[in-house]
């Protein structure tokens, strides 16, 4: 069971998943143990260079422009801003910086450039780097690495058969082939879920199979208890248990031994105490600072508490993939093609996402 597999099945994960607690949390522990040191946790920060406005409709998402939440947008930071917010997360102990903008898909430009200039700025500053900015090409994804990044996310959300309940706007082969273009590059992958979006076991089920069934798997896998945000159509879900969470990351670490798994949204609403059987059954990352994007998380100073308290590590950059080069913009080799893919827009209708928008109209 500890060897990685690509072939695993729904029905032999949702045998994992419902084993009695204890048995689950000893097979993934040991899992664990063999793979990782059990007291290094990963340390990212997340920013969010570009916010809302986002003309997606994901249903879970308060930076969805068609829904009415007291989200504040900004257009695209700068470089400086940027560089002086990866400092602070440095001296505060995170080893990477996840750079997020509320775009549908990447578009070739000044902004882009801009973003690149990001990744290159922080790639020397002895941090890894990783990117969510929506749909990319090949040719994309290429320049981002050759700007020296290390991840780039590109979350699966769910299943492909839940999918179409909760985003309307792309298509899950879109995610898929996103992923297949960070692959093309020497970028690695980070790719994982969100859960209590009123999914059924079997939907998270099958979320592990396609994230499991790439190959390579993902390096990083985030598992996100949903954030109800008001005025979004998922305003109204009631929180995962914490009982949740400890089996999706127990039941991720047996299925994706080699992936770190990195405890996401929703650890706000976590005791130490929960958050400590996470690391115990596999989980090895979390996001620092007061903010995910634009959902609250816990300050960076309770999270160093809590390392102290269980006798844990922030790792250090660059140990599971060595740091990558970066290229100077004027040294280039790889120029903007001025693509224009033809992303999926599945146009089928979700009626909570439908309600939220209209709701939006009535409130502006």
């Amino acid at each position: 069971m500890s060897e990685t597999r690509h072939n695993w099945t729904k029905e032999e994960i949702l045998d994992i998943y419902n084993k009695p607690l204890m048995e689950l949390l000893y097979d993934a522990a040991t899992i664990h143990r063999k793979h990782h040191d059990p007291n290094t946790v990963q340390v990212s920060t997340l920013l969010s260079i570009k916010t809302g406005g986002c003309p997606e409709d994901c249903g879970y998402c308060p930076q969805a422009a068609r829904y009415h939440t007291d989200i504040e947008g900004n257009d695209l930071m700068s470089v400086s801003h940027v560089k002086a917010q990866a400092l602070r997360a440095k001296a505060s102990g995170s080893s990477r910086v996840c750079m997020g903008a509320a775009w549908r898909n990447v578009k070739d430009g000044p902004e882009f450039d801009q973003v690149l200039e990001m990744v290159r700025t922080i790639n020397k500053l002895d941090m890894e780097v990783c990117c969510t900015l929506g749909m990319l090409t090949e040719n994309q994804a290429q320049r981002l690495a050759e700007a020296g990044l290390y991840a780039y996310n590109h979350n699966l959300d769910t299943s492909e058969d839940y999918y179409k309940d909760v985003i309307s706007t792309r298509a899950f082969e879109d995610r898929l082939e996103t992923i297949d273009n960070v692959r093309k590059s020497n970028v690695t992958v980070c790719s994982g879920g969100i859960i209590g979006m009123g999914e059924a076991i079997e939907d998270r089920a099958g979320m592990l199979v396609a994230l499991a069934s790439l190959n390579p798997q993902p390096e990083s896998v985030p598992i996100n208890a949903l954030v109800a945000v008001e005025g979004t159509p998922m305003e109204d879900m009631e929180p995962v248990s914490i009982w949740d969470m400890i089996r999706m990351v127990a039941t991720t670490r047996i299925v994706m031994p080699e992936t770190q798994v990195r405890l996401s949204a929703g650890r706000t609403e976590m005791s130490r105490e929960g958050q400590a059987m996470c690391f115990f059954a596999g989980a090895n990352s979390i996001f620092a600072g007061d903010k995910l994007l634009t959902t609250p998380n816990p300050d960076v100073n309770e999270d160093m508490e809590m390392f102290k308290m269980l006798g844990l590590n922030p790792q250090k950059p660059f140990t599971k993939v060595s740091q990558p080069k970066t290229v100077e913009a004027a040294e280039s080799k790889l120029k903007p093609l001025g693509e224009k893919p033809k992303w999926s827009r599945p146009g089928h209708t979700i009626e909570r996402n439908e309600e939220a928008k209209a709701k939006s109209k009535v409130v502006d």
